[in-house]
């Protein structure tokens, strides 16, 4: 068993935050919120773990009711972005694996979605501004120290985009998690529109820590040392769905991926080796200690290829008068960084994700803020667990 403890000593702090891995290694073939999501395949179908050779019909049957033929959407439909028939409902979500389509030199082009705040209204629920944490380069290989975390691809409007998740585990399925916690925001357009395409998420993505020009030859392993796993269910709130993007949904920007491998059958968890639990419990800014926040920022000055963590104690933060508050740290990630995993150490000594990155100030690094996982939360977990139980 791999136990690697991640110290924040730069900032002084006596807590360990320890990301756990139990895998022999990567190979070269490897709160009041509602939550809201679709199916894209069968349960059976999931646990099958094909890879996608062979879609299920339901899904070929959903894409027909709205017009679209399963092979024209693998060979380009999926690129029509029209306001009118892009599927944005919880039941809509479909995400057909479409081979060979995440190349290394793809997701290298990939870019990261911009969220910022402007505006700051809730002022009565917010905290003083954090002093900037400097983010530090974790150590490689990744899948040795930060086993859980990799990006996330995914298509929108704006072109190839990225984000960051981290592998959570399936009370339903233990051991053998293929769940995946991200933000809403790369997951789903929100008030603008719909759910984003060719979702897939990339663990311990170029797990040396190679530099972009070193990347562009690097082996296909280095880069996913993994493989990939295709989100074939997502779930986010209602409040991200139906306002997304506004700052009153900033609360309610956290998603769940149940995922499946391209090739394989082993479940993401029983390959990597790691998963984490989710920490639903809420506690306030003030309780919650020291919190770790992971994922690969790819904004200037950084180039997204390359991990790093923050570690700093949480204080307040709202987006707007009546809504609920939410986490913010010090930290130096920029977007890229999105959906990432922000980790705490629980009572019993046990690391559990508490929250994850959703925002950042406009026109300077500085800060982060996540949302608290309460009730809705802890629904949309549970909605997927249940969703590919057997």
């Amino acid at each position: 068993m791999r136990s690697v403890r991640l110290i924040p000593t730069a900032l002084g702090l006596a807590t360990a935050l320890a990301l756990t891995a139990t895998a022999c290694g990567p190979t070269e073939t490897p709160a009041a919120d509602k939550p809201a999501g679709g199916a894209s395949s069968s349960a059976s179908a999931a646990d099958a773990g094909d890879g996608g050779a062979d879609l299920t019909k339901d899904l070929a049957d959903k894409l027909k009711k709205r017009g679209v033929d399963l092979e024209g959407w693998k060979n380009g439909e999926w690129k029509n972005w029209d306001r009118e028939t892009w599927l944005r409902e919880a039941e809509d979500f479909v995400n057909p694996v479409i081979e060979g389509l995440w190349d290394p030199a793809r997701m290298q082009s990939a870019k990261s979605p911009e969220q910022t705040i402007t505006t700051q209204a809730g002022a009565s629920g917010t905290d003083p501004v954090p002093r900037p944490v400097q983010a530090q380069r974790e150590k490689t290989p990744y899948h040795r120290n930060a086993a859980p975390v990799g990006k996330i691809f995914f298509d929108s409007p704006q072109g190839h985009m990225v984000c960051s998740g981290t592998i959570v585990k399936d009370p339903r399925r233990p051991g053998k998690s293929n769940l995946v916690w991200t933000a809403g925001h790369c997951v789903h357009a929100g008030k603008k529109g719909g759910w984003y395409r060719n979702i897939t998420f990339v663990p311990s993505y170029n797990d040396l820590g190679k530099s972009p020009a070193a990347l562009r030859n690097a082996k296909p392993h280095e880069v996913y040392p993994y493989g990939q796993y295709w989100a074939d269910w997502a779930v986010t709130s209602g409040e991200w769905i139906k306002s997304g993007g506004t700052n009153q949904a900033w609360p309610y920007d956290y998603a769940v991926l149940h995922v499946k491998p391209q090739r394989g059958t082993k479940s993401l968890e029983e390959t990597v080796g790691a998963a984490l639990p989710v920490d639903f419990s809420a506690p306030a800014p003030a309780r919650a200690g020291t919190i770790g926040a992971w994922g690969y920022p790819q904004a200037a000055p950084y180039n997204g290829v390359i991990m790093h963590k923050c570690l700093d104690r949480a204080t307040r933060f709202t987006t707007a008068p009546a809504t609920p508050v939410m986490y913010r740290i010090g930290c130096t990630m920029t977007a890229g960084s999105s959906g990432g995993g922000w980790f705490r150490v629980l009572p019993n000594g046990k690391t559990a994700l508490v929250s994850n990155t959703s925002i950042g100030p406009a026109g300077r690094n500085g800060w982060l803020a996540g949302p608290q996982l309460g009730s809705g939360a802890k629904a949309a977990h549970e909605m997927v667990s249940k969703k590919f139980t057997r």
